[in-house]
């Protein structure tokens, strides 16, 4: 397959493209490089990827509707659509950075699956979108429209304009509703990375919600093979049924967050000052997927426990970092 992989020097995106070109897929991979979090390490995540057969890379920006056109004459029959202002918090500040990829950006997607006539578009949606919902484990069925961030009414948001353009042009869509997804390479805003860093300087951490919060976490194993099931089993566009679905990508598992907490401490051999706080604007108390749907629609199975991710990250934080 030759795929358009927006968001290549992502977290989720880098590690989508390695598993991609492992298996012998042709990739063009996007990315605009913002400076959300450090740049060198999106660099450093592009830099493992140069030179590998198959794979080319484009600095460009999904909300530039004039780079995106340009798109249309590239070799493209699938897309996996990763590209987004990531972040809950930051939208509260910055909520026009989100309009801008996440409302403009995934709509530019949409077109570009449009007109090149794409076999499947995969996107990435959040577990965000189910905000403020009291019905716990989060099913795909759930009422989504009371979102608790700005994040993740863009990312619900996203998930219309998808049924919308699959209703109107027969595109092939698939919207994955992530949870907390976590390992090496991964985001430098993520409460574990914070969390690893300031045990290793020695400084306290700050523990929200008092530390009574539950987070069904994802290694990023598990993530891309959910990621890769979606786009190889794509929605029927049979019996006037619309060509879009949604799926959860969780571990079924929630954790709380001192759980969390002690297997960093475990892994790094040290113990943090911890220094209790309230919850943050934004934050939901728990997060619990349902993946029934997806376990045997496109086979997902998550096998990673939270510790033994947690050490795998913990290790290579220990080598890239030193």
């Amino acid at each position: 397959m030759a795929i358009l992989v927006t968001g290549a020097a992502g977290f989720i995106g880098y590690h989508t493209v390695e598993a991609l070109l492992a298996r012998g897929d042709e990739v063009i991979g996007i990315d605009n490089l913002n400076a959300y979090y450090d740049v060198s390490l999106k660099e450093a995540r592009l830099r493992q990827l140069e030179g590998k057969p198959g794979f080319q890379f484009r600095k460009m920006d999904i909300a530039d509707g004039k780079a995106m056109a340009a798109l249309r004459d590239a070799p493209i029959d699938h897309i996996i659509h990763l590209a987004a202002q990531a972040g809950v918090r930051y939208s509260i500040d910055e909520p026009l950075a989100y309009a801008a990829s996440n409302l403009v950006g995934q709509t530019e997607i949409l077109e570009l699956a449009r007109h090149r006539k794409v076999a499947h578009c995969v996107y990435a949606s959040s577990s965000s979108i189910y905000g403020r919902n009291s019905a716990i484990p989060f099913s795909e069925s759930d009422r989504t429209d009371t979102p608790a961030s700005f994040y993740g009414a863009t990312k619900k948001s996203g998930e219309l304009l998808a049924d919308s353009y699959a209703s109107l042009y027969a595109l092939r869509l698939t919207g994955l509703r992530f949870f907390t997804v976590y390992g090496p390479w991964g985001r430098p805003d993520m409460a574990y990375m914070i969390f690893t860093k300031k045990i290793l300087a020695g400084e306290p951490i700050e523990v929200f919600g008092q530390g009574d919060m539950g987070r069904d976490f994802t290694y990023i194993d598990d993530c891309v093979q959910g990621i890769l099931g979606a786009l190889d089993h794509p929605p029927g566009a049979s019996g006037g049924d619309v060509p879009h679905r949604v799926f959860n990508l969780g571990n079924d598992k929630p954790e709380r967050l001192m759980s969390l907490i002690s297997s960093i401490e475990e892994h790094l051999g040290a113990t943090a000052t911890k220094r209790m706080k309230p919850m943050q604007p934004g934050d939901v108390r728990e997060t619990w997927a349902n993946i029934g749907k997806a376990r045997e629609l496109i086979g997902y199975d998550p096998t990673t426990s939270l510790n033994e991710g947690l050490g795998r990250f913990v290790e290579w934080y220990r080598s890239y970092y030193s």
